[in-house]
């Protein structure tokens, strides 16, 4: 758990670990589990609302815990696609931002888990704005409780851990944050609405498969060859594709789901027909899924370098790519472009002046 200033942040805490908490300070254990109803149950945040909870308890909390995870700081909704963008603030001053896409049948929010990324991506403006610090598991959380305040628990059906930052790189407070979000004494999402996307960490991924949380995941692949992928995603050097291929084998057999290749498509760089032979002999070795996703303009961040020189694949183009690779019995889904005219498509989330 972690201190802000002399209170400890109770958001992102296991119905288990405030129940040790409450026990610390020499309450029955028995009121950790009423706490937790009230804030993930209830989305109550103020403990002088707890009303089960003595008022002895209720003003010890007041002076030793806090459930101000994230401030609320503006909002904005595409006046094409109804997506949301939110932009929270941390207690420190930090800026992260979380988009609430609506989609025919559900509600998907996209949540960070860090603030800023140092994956530097180079078609992806959250690498642009830099790196400054993990999200806690509070922050991580706090994002789905805030919009769930605004839109009603029962109407967020999906999370995906794709919005600022690298999950398997804030790994604990990422496996803690599924804890509460796949908990079924509250009103817990269930395995199969929630998917985490990570550029290649291969050792976490193998770590995940091993956790027994069973999510869904996505590689934001892009390309199928080496020298192409560390070209634009320098991760690539650390943790080459063929060592991610193997640990997405593992994470396949291991919990029995299929992988999500996510493929953004650069004009002469990942959409040639070169390229849709190795997407299909990727595709013939993992159970597993292909999206692929126009190219967002990232030039609100004023981008150097490579990140400058990228365009996107035509739409055209891109169509036919989508069904040339069906051609092969894969499964392919194209998706839509949702959130460019507010800068929370895929790719553009970053917050430009930290």
């Amino acid at each position: 758990m972690k201190k802000i200033t002399s209170k400890y942040e109770l958001k992102g805490l296991t119905s288990d670990d405030l129940s040790e908490y409450l026990e610390s300070i020499g309450e029955p254990k028995f009121r950790g589990q009423q706490i937790y109803n009230w804030v993930y149950d209830q989305l109550i945040f103020d403990f002088n609302k707890m009303k089960n909870l003595p008022l002895s308890l209720r003003e010890k909390l007041e002076k030793t815990s806090t459930l101000n995870s994230l401030n609320f700081t503006t909002y904005v909704k595409s006046k094409n696609s109804g997506t949301a963008k939110f932009l929270f603030s941390t207690q420190d001053e930090k800026k992260i931002e979380t988009v609430l896409i609506p989609e025919k049948g559900r509600n998907t929010l996209c949540i960070s888990t860090q603030v800023g990324c140092p994956l530097d991506c180079k078609f992806c403006a959250t690498g642009l704005m830099g790196y400054k610090r993990n999200l806690t598991a509070g922050e991580i959380v706090d994002q789905y409780l805030l919009a769930a305040k605004e839109y009603g628990l029962e109407n967020i059906t999906n999370i995906v851990f794709m919005g600022m930052g690298e999950p398997l790189l804030n790994f604990t407070n990422t496996i803690n944050s599924l804890k509460i979000f796949t908990d079924e004494t509250n009103a817990g999402l269930g395995r199969n609405r929630i998917t985490i996307s990570t550029a290649g960490i291969a050792p976490k991924i193998i770590e995940l498969a091993d956790s027994g949380f069973r999510v869904k995941l996505a590689l934001s692949l892009h390309s199928c060859f080496e020298d192409i992928r560390s070209k634009i995603m320098p991760i690539n050097e650390k943790y080459s594709l063929e060592s991610v291929i193997e640990a997405l084998k593992y994470y396949a057999k291991k919990t029995k789901t299929k992988i999500t290749f996510e493929y953004t498509m650069l004009k002469g760089i990942n959409d040639r027909k070169e390229d849709i032979a190795a997407l299909v002999k990727l595709s013939k070795k993992i159970p597993s899924k292909i999206n692929i996703i126009p190219f967002n303009s990232i030039k609100h961040m004023d981008p150097g370098g490579i990140s400058a020189e990228l365009e996107p694949t035509s739409y055209d183009k891109i169509v036919a790519f989508a069904e040339e690779l069906k051609s092969y019995g894969l499964t392919v889904m194209l998706r839509d472009t949702q959130g460019d005219d507010i800068a929370a498509a895929c790719g553009q989330l970053a917050v430009k002046h930290m």
